[in-house]
């Protein structure tokens, strides 16, 4: 399922665009948000799909190897651990995952030159060699070679980040989160999990869905609001100063601790902290904390934040 930081880094990307926009509105913006959830989901099918299109082109080759006309012993008796891996055939026969693959077509078939890059770059691995040479041969084996594939080759490689964003500019910062996805789906899998074995919703429940629409609705509708109180506190920068981003970071996560009650403050603050890391400048995690410690401060003061739940009331 999509996870609670994806969505707020969809909602910051969104708001981001409105805002810079002339010609948005709310409901296009938020057309466009889960139009955004929807492609980041797509490419947790659309990975899967890879690895099966890297376990395929080691089965071509070994298929190729055999028609040689002197073929070598290595030829015609291979090593099939790769091509016979359990889990993947679990992938390759999973109903849920072919059906969203079909219902959205997604395929790979105009890039075999990245395929068979893929599967030369694994070859030379260490735990792809550590795994061709075992002498163990069981399903745990099977899915940790799986996991490997997907965190020691898919996810650092520089040309399958560059043609995500060549094919959709949704992608552009999902594949870290999407590839976590995918191996908290393999920890669920068992050996005797069968073509229906569950994958993860899109959504972890309906509150997630919501959270997403009123983050953004009330990231907007009271931005303006929320932008003095930011400017309040930011008494020694001048506001056109201090970067765009930190300004949508700082208004969206006010909009969190004030219009979410369930949400601890700090857990609020820490997301934001760490998405400004990544969207902002090295200095920006810093002034932030110290802007939303102080504007936080005055609404609760002004009895605006409310925090309910478990673990929650009093919160100071």
């Amino acid at each position: 399922m999509i996870s609670r930081r994806l969505i707020r880094v969809k909602v910051l990307q969104v708001l981001y665009a409105y805002l810079k926009s002339e010609k948005s509105s709310i409901n296009i913006a938020e057309k466009e948000l889960f139009f955004s959830l929807n492609k980041s989901y797509d490419l947790y099918f659309y990975l899967f799909l890879l690895a099966l299109e890297i376990q395929r082109y080691g089965q071509k080759r070994i298929d190729l190897a055999k028609q040689k006309k002197r073929p070598n012993p290595e030829d015609l008796d291979p090593n099939m651990r790769f091509v016979e891996n359990k889990c993947l055939k679990q992938i390759e026969n999973n109903f849920f995952i072919n059906k969203h693959l079909s219902e959205r077509k997604l395929s790979w078939i105009n890039y075999p030159e990245l395929i068979s890059k893929l599967y030369r770059e694994m070859e030379k691995e260490q735990y792809y060699l550590d795994y061709m040479e075992s002498e163990e041969i069981n399903y745990k084996a099977d899915k940790k070679f799986l996991e490997d594939l997907f965190t020691q080759t898919i996810a650092p490689n520089e040309d399958i980040q560059n043609i995500l964003e060549e094919q959709s500019i949704y992608w552009n910062d999902d594949l870290e989160f999407v590839i976590s996805m995918i191996l908290r789906t393999l920890s669920k899998f068992k050996e005797k999990s069968d073509d229906y074995q569950k994958v993860m919703p899109q959504f972890k429940n309906d509150e997630d869905d919501s959270f997403a629409k009123r983050l953004l609705r009330k990231s907007i509708l009271k931005g303006d609001e929320y932008i003095e109180l930011i400017k309040k506190y930011a008494k020694n920068w001048e506001l056109e100063r201090i970067a765009d981003m930190d300004i949508i970071i700082m208004q969206q996560a006010i909009t969190e601790v004030v219009e979410f009650p369930s949400i601890p403050t700090r857990v609020t603050f820490n997301e934001y902290i760490e998405i400004a890391k990544f969207y902002s400048t090295n200095k920006s995690s810093v002034f932030i904390n110290g802007i939303l410690d102080k504007a936080v401060q005055e609404l609760k003061e002004k009895n605006i934040v409310k925090k309910q739940g478990r673990g929650l009331i009093g919160e100071v």
